[in-house]
């Protein structure tokens, strides 16, 4: 156990500490630690008590607010040149930037940049938020984004039959809504509904209610999926052999569409249930959440279509993007 890491170890030896502090030791610790950059075993040694006590004492100083931690993003992230030279180069209104994303999950890297999107997007009580599947918006609805109070959060996109929690558009929304105190808005649909049942779809209540929201959404938060025939996994409903996919190079919301950011249809595209890209183009503030050296002509078509204003992405992305669209990709 690495004892300058406080909760761990106060997590092992809590039996040793009480629950609380005087604030005067608790002072005493916190400006040791933080002021004069004392080891915990120093301060340990200076008080008289064990190193766990000394990292309980750090966190209930934290806790209690006698400690603040503040991090402060980097200027070059910021608002810094390559923000918006990419944005300047894709016809975007602003690019938000995160250190380079890596591991399994990319929704801790991005949320960040996608908090800050949402900050600046102006919603107010009763607006509308429309959400798409996949991993990368599943996985940043999971993250912290501030309060958005009485905010309404829909799917742009129908259910799927994948059992992978980020294809179940619903439960992005709940988890999202849960985040920022907003109002889920559950579309009860599959995302390619056969025939008979996409008609009847058109007259359920609760289904057209969802499908109203589209036209009225003051933000959307889409991912951008990359070419379907080069991805290791796509929708079950979406037909990879079909002749005309080989010329998609990406999709928002399950509309794919070319590398000049026309629509691409498929057989029984016509009854997607999902916000056409007419209504993506509409909407005044549309985030993309989308990293990889896999993607840049997805991101690029998709810009080019106007199916997004806004992209939150990584440097790394963004350095391709910027390279990819000088060479006239």
């Amino acid at each position: 156990m690495n004892a300058a890491d406080p909760q761990q170890a106060s997590v092992s030896e809590s039996a040793e500490a009480p629950a609380r502090f005087p604030q005067e030791l608790m002072y005493a610790a916190a400006s040791q630690y933080y002021l004069e950059d004392a080891t915990q075993a120093d301060i340990a040694k200076r008080l008289g008590v064990s190193r766990a006590t000394v990292s309980r004492l750090l966190t209930e100083a934290r806790r209690q607010g006698l400690v603040e931690i503040r991090v402060h993003r980097p200027f070059s992230l910021e608002d810094g040149p390559l923000a918006t030279e990419v944005a300047e180069a894709l016809g975007l209104r602003r690019v938000y930037l995160v250190p380079k994303a890596a591991g399994a999950r990319l929704g801790p890297w991005l949320a960040p940049g996608l908090a800050r999107a949402l900050a600046t997007a102006g919603l107010e009580f009763g607006d509308i938020v429309l959400v798409s599947s996949g991993s990368t918006v599943y996985e940043c609805a999971q993250e912290g984004f501030g309060r958005l109070p009485g905010v309404t959060i829909a799917p742009a996109v129908g259910g799927q039959e994948e059992p992978q929690p980020w294809f179940q558009t619903n439960e992005t929304a709940r988890i999202l809504a849960e985040r920022v105190g907003g109002v889920p808005s559950y579309l009860y649909a599959p995302a390619l509904p056969g025939p008979a049942l996409f008609d009847s779809l058109q007259h359920e209540p609760s289904v057209r209610r969802v499908m109203d929201l589209w036209a009225h959404a003051k933000c959307a938060i889409v991912g951008v999926g990359s070419a379907p025939l080069a991805r290791q996994v796509t929708p079950a409903f979406v037909p990879s052999d079909a002749p005309s996919l080989r010329h998609a190079v990406g999709d928002v919301c399950s509309r794919f569409y070319d590398r000049d950011g026309e629509p691409v249809g498929y057989p029984g595209s016509d009854r997607l249930v999902a916000a056409s890209l007419d209504d993506l183009r509409r909407i005044p503030v549309s985030i993309a959440v989308a990293v990889g050296v896999e993607k840049l002509i997805s991101i690029i078509a998709g810009a080019r279509g106007g199916y997004f204003n806004q992209l939150v992405t990584d440097t790394p992305t963004a350095e391709g993007l910027l390279a990819a669209s000088h060479q006239g990709v």
